[in-house]
């Protein structure tokens, strides 16, 4: 802080004090107090908020579903979509053995017998009867009637990772939804009104309010 004292003619030469303020060594404060109140934390697969789904895949020439949370695009042209799945999932042999697999995007509705899905493994009961199902083009990857939107893919490429994981890299060979859940064609998150999944603390939420539009909303950024 820099003080400095002027004789006014104006204000009958009493002493003002003008306080002088150092911005940039105010910046720098606030920059080293920002970094002093971030703490470390515990190491974990932070991803916030992460999409959950149920894959579908023939297993013996039965379906078998399973909710999972570890799903991202890859591609565009042509779309592409990867799922981690442990490799002791009853799920993995069904992939490899058909080399398909669906993707169905659940609504709020079918949190419960998504979550019971994965409650129970392929090993210990049928899953074949727990939603009504039907098959596209690929034929053995069960897709399910009830979710706003089923993705038939197709299996291009497996990653066995040694720490227990596979990853399978799957081209969308077919969507589908129903008019009810478009808008201008597309799928719309508000009318299939989906549900997320928070990791570490292993919690469904609902879709929130919107903020902006993507590629748009920024032009308003001013420095």
């Amino acid at each position: 802080m820099i003080i400095k004292l002027i004789n006014s003619p104006i204000l009958f030469h009493l002493p003002i004090i003008f306080i002088g303020i150092n911005f940039r060594s105010i910046k720098s404060k606030r920059k080293k107090d920002i970094i002093l109140r971030k703490n470390k934390i515990r190491v974990g697969s932070y991803l916030y908020p992460m999409p959950v789904v149920i894959i579908g895949v023939n297993v013996k020439d039965k379906p078998n579903f399973m909710p999972l949370a570890w799903v991202s695009i890859v591609e565009y042209k042509p779309p592409i979509i990867s799922i981690s799945s442990h490799q002791g999932h009853y799920t993995n042999i069904g992939i490899k053995e058909n080399q398909t697999f669906s993707v169905n995007t659940p609504s709020k509705e079918l949190v419960i017998p998504m979550d019971y899905c994965g409650l129970k493994s392929g090993k210990e009961i049928d899953k074949s009867d727990i939603f009504d199902t039907f098959y596209g083009e690929l034929k053995t990857a069960p897709m399910i009637k009830a979710s706003p939107l089923n993705l038939e893919c197709r299996v291009v490429k497996t990653i066995e990772l040694e720490t227990g994981h596979d990853i399978f890299l799957g081209e969308i060979i077919n969507a589908y939804s129903e008019d009810k859940f478009l808008t201008n064609g597309i799928p719309d998150v508000k009318k299939m009104n989906v549900i997320f999944f928070s990791m570490n603390d292993n919690n469904y939420w609902e879709i929130g309010d919107h903020v902006g539009r993507a590629w748009s909303i920024g032009k308003s950024y001013k420095k």
